[in-house]
C-alpha cells in the first residue's frame, strides 16, 4: 500500500497543481507511454495515455510488478485522472508546465518539478 501510495503522490508531482495561467496543449503528444527522466532508486514506472481517455501504470516497485487502470482528462493545461487499485481510489487535477513530442513536465502545489521522457518502441 505504502508502494502505492508513493505512486499516486509522483504523479501528482509529475503533472503539478492549479496554475494561474492555463495554456492550451496538445493532447496528441500526450497520447503514448511515459518514464521519469530521474526514476527513484529500485523503482521502474511507465505512465501510458490512450487517445480514448484510459490511463495505465505499470511498473515495478520493490521486486513486484504492478500494474494500475483509471482514466484521465486533459482540459487546457490541466490533467485530471482518476486511478483504482484494490481499495485504493487516486484522484487528481494536476497541472502540466511543458509537452512536447518528447517531454513531459509537471509542477505541484510546493513548486517541486518532475519531468517525464517518451519511451520509444523498441
Amino acid at each position: 500500500m505504502r508502494t502505492l501510495l508513493g505512486l499516486g503522490i509522483v504523479l501528482a508531482v509529475v503533472c503539478g497543481a492549479n496554475a494561474a495561467d492555463e495554456k492550451k496543449l496538445d493532447e496528441k503528444k500526450l497520447v503514448g507511454k511515459w518514464e521519469p527522466v530521474k526514476p527513484k532508486k529500485g523503482e521502474a514506472m511507465v505512465m501510458e495515455f490512450t487517445k480514448d481517455g484510459k490511463l495505465t501504470v505499470t511498473g515495478d516497485m520493490g521486486g513486484k510488478e504492478v500494474k494500475i487502470e483509471g482514466t484521465y482528462k486533459l482540459d487546457g493545461d490541466k490533467l485530471t485522472f482518476a486511478l483504482k487499485f484494490m481499495d485504493l481510489d487516486i484522484k487528481e487535477t494536476v497541472t502540466l508546465t511543458k509537452l512536447t513530442d518528447d517531454e513531459m513536465e509537471g509542477k505541484d502545489k510546493d513548486g517541486k518539478v518532475e519531468s517525464f521522457k517518451k519511451v520509444k518502441a523498441k
